[in-house]
């Protein structure tokens, strides 16, 4: 005899922990999350329509669809796990951006150990409206906990043979098995119909060319949103590094062959600079967030860098020189400078490839006879520096162990100290030739200098972190005029080029704080202009040359130029302009913006050329989109040809290649 079971009504406590109803109540709280996230990119030319959401909708499917084939129990813990991680990455998403504008790749997380050093700088990206993003925890998690820990008995499973309730459980059990199977198969295609299809109409409608040429993150995100854009930089990890690794299209290695044969062949004569400062020692400093904005700027009364506008009087400077850094930053600056090559879109060519081979400044320095030493008072693996500047043919790197910690400040020590121990290196270690690398710290986010080192009045902006940050640069400042004093003091100045200029900007994006700063009001060309030019000073052993040069420069030119004053041809493979030798020159940034001089484009946040702006500098108003457009192929050439270079290490092949040739 069978037993029939009494029908179970739906009352709003069974309706509120059905499965359904609680994975609805998933997706609706990570679509407000991915929502919100999206608010505060405040991305330009960016939004978030009705295909967007769906987008989202279809990807959180995707990720949550096998949470149906598991035990009411188990799906429901699932669904609570999915919450918290997936709300720690979008929080975690959004906190990055607002530091770099960027998105959190794997190879960004591989650089982990980055973030632990930040410290105080995370802190002040962290707003205490955030607290509401993680509202829903104070639920969440209590119910996952009781569910996880909750001991109340199941349906008795003893033997019922006699009532035929055993054979009525198992029934049952069957039942909701397929119900369950049934369920995340229609997530599973539902999924893939809702964000797999729109992507895939992006990728060959407006999106065309996206995904083999993506420039920046953001604009891969506006097409894929944030949970699919992390799924295909999975995809893309994944494929480098597991097995033997991809192989490069050989048109794209035609490609680079010839950028790099017509850069030799279009090479200017040599002039009358060209050598003229041949075995001199070469002294570079690249300063941490030392902007172009404020130089030669005062603020009641007080000049900001006094000693730096002093040393121009008798150096070049540069007005317009650009930081080309990519999501990399410090390191990116430090490559793209001493290896003239772009940095990579994603991450730090110094963490991923630092095995690849370069034709670096310093191991071409040494090659010709030159020591070469880099001077960092930080911890050496920070940015996987140690083994970089290792494959870069570096002599020594003098990290953070080999300075006396007698003045610390910030993150490490003062850029006084610093200094003032590095010349000392440099007088009683090093021989000469050198070629001496340094990169200072106390100008870094947030800023926070001691009191007893503010020595500028910032007057209005007290208090705010723009004040905080023209503080930290008047000190740097400082500390550069009394290293520029010491080297003379020490007969080192008259015998040696020195270049001192910024590694990117101050991630202080406020419009209106420039604009009180400088009295007056910006358009989208002075923010871009202010927010990328960092400036460079080049002082010549003789004080020849000095002046104000307007022409665009960036920092891949830095290595090409050092060689043309040393009277060293640049054979290499380098793609940076020679600033000395006459011929004009486009600078390119990593976001795919670039200048010749004469037009300036910036692109949108859609990367879609069209959208982008074409600035005439000569009016610095807007002018036709088509002016850019042979300019705009060029910069997307360069970025990725180097893009191609480093990723497959084409330098190697190509020198393999060429020492396999007979000789003629």
């Amino acid at each position: 005899m069978v037993i029939s079971q009494p029908t179970r009504s739906l009352t709003p406590r069974r309706l509120l922990n059905h499965p359904l109803t609680l994975y609805l109540i998933f997706l609706v709280l990570m679509l407000l999350k991915l929502m919100w996230l999206h608010h505060n990119l405040h991305a330009y030319n960016i939004t978030m329509g009705l295909l967007d959401k769906v987008i989202a909708v279809g990807s959180l499917l995707l990720l949550s669809f096998w949470t149906w084939w598991l035990p009411r129990r188990g799906m429901i813990l699932s669904l609570v796990v999915l919450n918290l991680l997936l709300t720690a990455l979008i929080y975690a998403d959004m906190v990055y951006y607002r530091y770099f504008q960027d998105f959190l790749t794997i190879p960004v997380l591989m650089q982990a150990r980055q973030v632990d050093a930040l410290g105080d700088s995370i802190a002040t990206l962290l707003h205490a409206s955030d607290l509401w993003f993680f509202a829903d925890w104070l639920a969440i998690i209590p119910y996952g906990a009781i569910l996880l820990f909750s001991r109340r008995n199941r349906i008795s499973r003893l033997s019922t043979t006699s009532n035929g309730l055993g054979n009525y459980s198992h029934y049952r059990g069957k039942k909701r098995g397929m119900r369950r199977l049934t369920a995340g198969g229609i997530a599973l295609v539902l999924g893939l119909c809702l964000a797999v299809g729109p992507i895939y109409f992006y990728s060959k409608t407006w999106a065309k060319g996206l995904f083999d040429n993506n420039w920046w993150n953001v604009s891969m995100y506006n097409v894929t949103g944030l949970l699919a854009f992390h799924g295909y930089d999975l995809y893309n990890y994944a494929k480098d590094h597991i097995g033997s690794g991809p192989e490069a299209d050989p048109a794209d290695v035609e490609q680079a062959k010839s950028f790099f044969a017509d850069r030799q062949n279009n090479a200017s004569s040599e002039n009358a600079l060209f050598g003229k400062y041949k075995d001199s020692n070469l002294i570079i400093v690249q300063g941490e967030a030392f902007m172009n904005f404020m130089i030669g700027q005062s603020i009641d009364g007080q000049e900001i860098t006094p000693h730096f506008n002093e040393l121009m009087k008798e150096s070049q400077y540069y007005s317009h020189f650009y930081h080309q850094t990519g999501q990399g930053r410090t390191s990116d600056a430090d490559f793209g400078a001493n290896i003239s090559l772009h940095p990579l879109a994603v991450g730090s060519a110094f963490v991923r490839y630092a095995d690849h081979s370069y034709d670096s400044l310093p191991s071409i320095l040494k090659d010709n006879g030159y020591s070469t030493n880099v001077f960092h008072a930080y911890e050496s693996g920070f940015w996987n520096r140690y083994t970089m500047y290792q494959n870069m043919n570096y002599d020594k790197f003098y990290s953070k162990n080999d300075f006396e910690q007698d003045d610390p400040l910030g993150w490490s020590l003062s850029d006084e100290s610093f200094f003032r121990q590095s010349v000392q290196k440099m007088d009683s270690e090093v021989t000469e030739p050198f070629y001496s690398f340094l990169i200072t710290l106390s100008s870094h986010h947030p800023y926070a200098l001691p009191r007893d080192k503010q020595q500028l009045d910032v007057g209005e902006f007290e208090g705010t972190m723009f004040g905080d940050y023209l503080q930290s640069v008047h000190y740097v400042d400082s500390a550069l005029g009394s290293m520029v004093e010491d080297l003379k003091n020490r007969g080192l100045w008259d015998k040696t080029i020195f270049m001192f200029y910024g590694d990117h900007d101050n991630s202080i994006k406020e419009q209106a704080q420039y604009e009180q700063f400088l009295g007056r009001s910006l358009n989208e060309l002075d923010m871009e202009q202010i927010m990328n030019e960092v400036p460079l000073l080049v002082h010549l052993p003789d004080g020849a040359e000095a002046g104000t040069i307007d022409q665009p420069a960036g920092q891949l030119d830095i290595t090409p130029s050092a060689l043309h004053l040393l009277g060293i041809p640049d054979e290499y493979y380098h793609m940076g302009n020679d600033i000395y030798d006459g011929s004009s020159r486009t600078v390119v940034l990593r976001s795919g913006a670039f200048t010749d001089g004469s037009v300036f484009y910036i692109p949108s946040d859609d990367y879609i050329y069209e959208n982008g702006s074409c600035y005439d500098l000569s009016t610095r108003n807007k002018t036709d989109i088509n002016a850019c457009n042979s300019g705009h192929d060029e910069a997307s050439k360069r970025l990725h040809v180097s893009d191609t270079v480093i990723t497959y290490d084409l330098i190697r092949r190509f020198r393999e290649a060429n020492s396999a040739e007979p000789a003629s």
